[in-house]
């Protein structure tokens, strides 16, 4: 038997155990057949924890250990059971979930929605922090556990310079860019900020500090001087911080549980996995249930006849290309491919009627943002589209949304940033401290212009400011194009790498309405004029076994180069480790928010390094 037939044989039996292991977990936390769902009144309980993404995930084996959550499944669910009648009350308990600024406001206000159809929102945590606080101040009871942190204290951010540290190593920025604001070459070339890249954050950190004041203000119904002044007078323990009306009570899991039966009775069912995938229809009097049920799972999925919005993501940093398939999901970006790929997808389908772009992105690739702009063009031609900003659609993120009729945006989504940053490493000091010396040699006048050895000369030096201020106009065009007379003030008083909130960007005409993706959502739905329709996303993600199947099939990369990847994965992807996490491990344990703030300021210069410019957001930077 040959090698690689014994090897396919191995990978084959691995994946059958794999599949035969997920198939029984996936049984053992099915529902039985045959039982009826409870009639009785509902409270849905709802633990958030571990990470919340934005593209949704197909994981019917549970690899992600349920830590990963897209934001989609989240406020469907809660608008699912704000909708049902059965449904009483939503309790709300938490463990660690990470959300961005413009996520906690989504969700907030879905907990609002709750309480504007008089259904309680219970919410018991350990611990608050200003952030957790703006969420669940949406809560109609709120308390905590007794000794409990109560961390409000406003809005802390430290933004990262990493001069110094290339200065240790020998390598030297040569950075240019197009517009005062557009801070984000000070990153490698400054230890502190210029006075525009200060006055940038300044008024980004007002915009989104008003935004933390005016949730936290709405959800307690108390003024925003009040919640200021809670602030200033922050941290709490648990007693003071009732004292103060931040909580309405103390008590432990246990007698939160119960007070909930309390209040509704004591045949109240308490729903821990509401909305979850319905348990499996197995027949266990038929021997051969097992594999119709399988066949089931893995057939694929049936497709609905009804008409539909649709939604595609562009999520993370802006590349060119395409991404690669991998079983456990995520792609590490948002790929020009890919997403084009998508658009035209959700163009063509007769069945989609209007496309929501769900954006949550800091930029990148210029020349990938103007591949996605051509297919986003494209696409509003034929069918409305709507955008929706998460908590980040700047530069790159702002350059692929800015022909979309109608742009959706939460108050505190960061946004804007139009300018344009290119240039180039300088190496030499490096390979001189470890004795490694490159001898050039070369034929045409600039055959070197983006060599590492040295800076630009005064000749490339405006060749390369030529050339990024003509993709600026052409970015500054595309916003005046989309936007016209909705802009409020010239575009050079707009761009420049300017940064504002989505309030003030609302103020400014760069986004039309403040909402969030169930907003974009209905409002795509209303401009279709659909009724009753679902909402698909584009490309349907795809599950495991689907990878694996298709790989098999020769679609796409061999079985035994997917079953390493899994490997990879499931030990952790140590392709992602950064070096600061490999030669530093104590510091990322003691401060891991800054050592990610230094990893995301060396994988801009990578970017900038591999495309030369950039449509990025201007600084890298930790919110406390």
């Amino acid at each position: 038997m040959s090698r690689t037939k014994l090897r396919f044989l191995t990978v084959t039996r691995f994946l059958s155990v794999l599949l035969l292991v997920g198939f029984v977990a996936t049984l053992t936390q099915a529902q039985p057949l045959g039982l009826a769902k409870s009639e009785k009144s509902k409270i849905v309980h709802f633990h958030l924890s571990g990470a919340v993404g934005e593209t949704p995930r197909d994981d019917p084996f549970g690899f992600s250990g349920g830590k990963v959550t897209s934001m989609k499944e989240l406020l469907t669910r809660l608008a699912k059971a704000r909708k049902d009648e059965s449904v009483k009350a939503v309790a709300i308990t938490t463990g660690g979930m990470g959300l961005g600024l413009g996520q906690l406001e989504e969700l907030h206000q879905e907990l609002m929605r709750f309480r504007a159809v008089n259904k309680r929102v219970f919410a018991h945590v350990s611990s608050l922090t200003t952030g957790s606080y703006a969420l669940l101040s949406a809560a109609s009871d709120l308390s905590v556990v007794p000794t409990s942190d109560v961390w409000v204290m406003g809005l802390y951010t430290e933004g990262v310079h990493i001069k110094g540290l290339l200065d240790m190593i020998g390598v030297e920025a040569d950075i240019l860019h197009q517009g005062a604001y557009k801070s984000a070459g000070e990153v490698v070339t400054h230890k502190e900020p210029s006075k525009e890249a200060a006055a940038n954050m300044n008024w980004l950190l007002d915009g989104l500090f008003d935004g933390i004041v005016e949730m936290i203000a709405e959800g307690r119904g108390v003024s925003k001087t009040k919640v200021k002044e809670m602030i200033d007078n922050g941290p709490y323990t648990a007693d003071t911080a009732k004292a103060a009306g931040l909580v309405d009570s103390i008590q432990y899991r246990s007698e939160f549980m119960a007070e909930l039966k309390s209040i509704f009775g004591k045949q109240v069912v308490i729903d821990e996995r509401y909305g979850d995938k319905e348990g499996l229809d197995i027949d266990m009097s038929n021997p051969f249930a097992f594999f119709s049920v399988f066949s089931e799972m893995f057939g694929g999925k049936k497709k609905s006849k009804k008409d539909a919005v649709g939604i595609v993501y562009v999520e993370g940093g802006i590349q060119t290309g395409y991404s690669e398939p991998n079983p456990f999901g995520g792609s590490g970006g948002a790929f020009s491919g890919d997403i084009r790929r998508a658009l035209d997808k959700a163009a063509d389908d007769s069945k989609i009627k209007a496309v929501v772009l769900r954006v949550d992105s800091p930029g990148g690739s210029a020349l990938a943002s103007e591949i996605i702009l051509e297919a986003v063009k494209r696409l509003k031609a034929k069918k409305p589209l709507v955008v929706s900003m998460g908590n980040v659609a700047a530069s790159g993120g702002y350059y692929v949304a800015c022909a979309s009729d109608t742009i959706f945006a939460d108050k505190n989504t960061i946004t804007a940033s139009i300018g344009v940053v290119g240039g180039k490493m300088i190496t030499t000091g490096m390979w001189d401290k470890i004795g490694v010396n490159w001898v050039p040699y070369q034929r045409g006048g600039n055959a070197d212009l983006m060599n590492t050895s040295r800076k630009f000369d005064s000749n490339q030096r405006k060749k390369i400011d030529d050339w990024m201020g003509e993709i600026y106009g052409v970015f500054k065009g595309h916003v005046v194009a989309g936007r016209g007379s909705k802009l409020t003030k010239p575009i050079d008083e707009l761009a420049g790498g300017r940064v504002f909130t989505g309030t003030q960007a609302l103020e400014l005409g760069l986004v039309d309405k403040m909402g969030g993706l169930t907003d974009a959502v209905e409002f795509a739905a209303r401009e279709a004029k659909l009724g009753d329709y679902d909402v698909r996303v584009v490309p349907e993600p795809k599950n495991f076994m689907d990878i694996i199947f298709q790989e098999m099939q020769g679609k796409g990369e061999k079985p035994t180069d997917l079953a390493f990847k899994a490997s990879i994965a499931a030990l952790g992807s140590r392709s992602n480790t950064s070096v600061f996490e490999t030669i530093l491990p104590m510091l990322n344990k003691l401060d891991p928010m800054r050592v990610q703030a230094v990893m995301g300021a060396l994988k801009r210069l990578e970017l900038i390094h591999k495309e030369g410019v950039i449509t990025m957001m201007p600084m890298d930077f930790v919110i406390r």
